[in-house]
């Protein structure tokens, strides 16, 4: 399972990916050693939400240190490594099933002068979880969706905590935004429709996972299912308005190809011709050149604790 960065990442879920994590990779057509720089460039401009979140869950531990920490679906470890820097005094593990993410992760790891603290180890979710070792927080964002028995892979991730260990699990939220409306090419409401797309191929991908089972995607539910105590959910929110920063735009320019790329049977002509237009680099319509291009989502952290 890998981190779910997300090509378009609709209710929340990181598609780019189809995003995303799954590592389990299963089912699905996902090249994740392919996405790996789009995964990177993903982490990076998202990554104050993601710190944010971290000290939250610093701030509902109070005074229990976290010791291990184990970022479930990892990618290329640029979030593994905020954890390091967000809990000092922790082990922190990336988990993957993608052994050339992973050797990213390491390789980031030591640049950042964290390699004695991040270890990175090649599992399969939810099948290998039992192969982790315990930890004091299991960070799981936005890979969940990508396993078939999602109600199996949180009981297996409340199994590896020590008591009053935390579940750290990004899933949901608000779909991106990028753009206006009326983008002034094309039919208005193209982002609209755009999600109507991933949602019918995100169902898709879902009954394709080996041992996929339907679930009411009530979180806390599903974590008290698992033997676990809410702690809570909160919504975090990227707001980069225009004009955006280089890096911000050229992840907007990368998630429309993909897009493109994975939607084009599911859209219109008409839709097409425009996605065509917003991604030709000479015209002044397109992502690249156009000065309203804006970056707006939220993502929703759901924690509990074992007892």
């Amino acid at each position: 399972m890998t981190r779910s960065h997300s090509t378009h990442d609709t209710q929340g879920h990181d598609h780019t990916h189809e995003h995303s994590h799954d590592h389990g990779h299963h089912g699905a057509d996902f090249d994740w050693e392919a996405l790996a720089t789009h995964l990177e460039h993903e982490a990076e401009v998202n990554r104050p939400v993601y710190e944010q979140a971290a000290a939250w869950i610093a701030q509902t531990r109070g005074e229990r240190v976290v010791r291990r920490v184990l970022d479930i679906g990892s990618g290329p470890g640029l979030i593994t490594c905020m954890l390091a820097e967000a809990f000092p005094d922790a082990e922190v593990v990336a988990v993957d099933s993608t052994p050339a993410l992973l050797d990213r992760a390491r390789a980031r790891a030591e640049r950042s002068g964290l390699g004695e603290r991040v270890r990175t180890l090649v599992a399969e979710v939810p099948g290998e979880l039992g192969s982790l070792g315990e930890a004091d927080l299991v960070w799981a964002a936005n890979s969940l969706h990508h396993v078939g028995d999602q109600r199996a892979a949180l009981t297996g991730f409340a199994g590896l905590l020590r008591p009053g260990g935390t579940v750290a699990l990004f899933e949901g939220g608000l779909s991106p935004r990028h753009l206006p409306r009326d983008i002034g090419i094309g039919r208005p409401g193209l982002e609209a429709r755009l999600e109507v797309a991933w949602s019918e191929r995100f169902t898709q991908m879902r009954e394709e996972l080996p041992g996929s089972k339907p679930e009411v995607e009530d979180w806390r539910a599903l974590l008290t299912a698992a033997g676990l105590t809410p702690d809570g959910s909160r919504s975090f929110l990227l707001d980069l308005p225009a004009p955006l920063p280089d890096a911000a735009r050229e992840l907007v320019v990368e998630t429309f190809a993909r897009q493109r790329e994975v939607f084009a049977d599911r859209l219109t002509a008409q839709d097409v011709a425009t996605l065509d237009r917003l991604l030709d680099a000479r015209d002044a319509a397109g992502l690249a050149q156009r000065p309203d291009v804006f970056m707006l989502r939220a993502r929703t952290l759901h924690i509990a604790h074992r007892a």
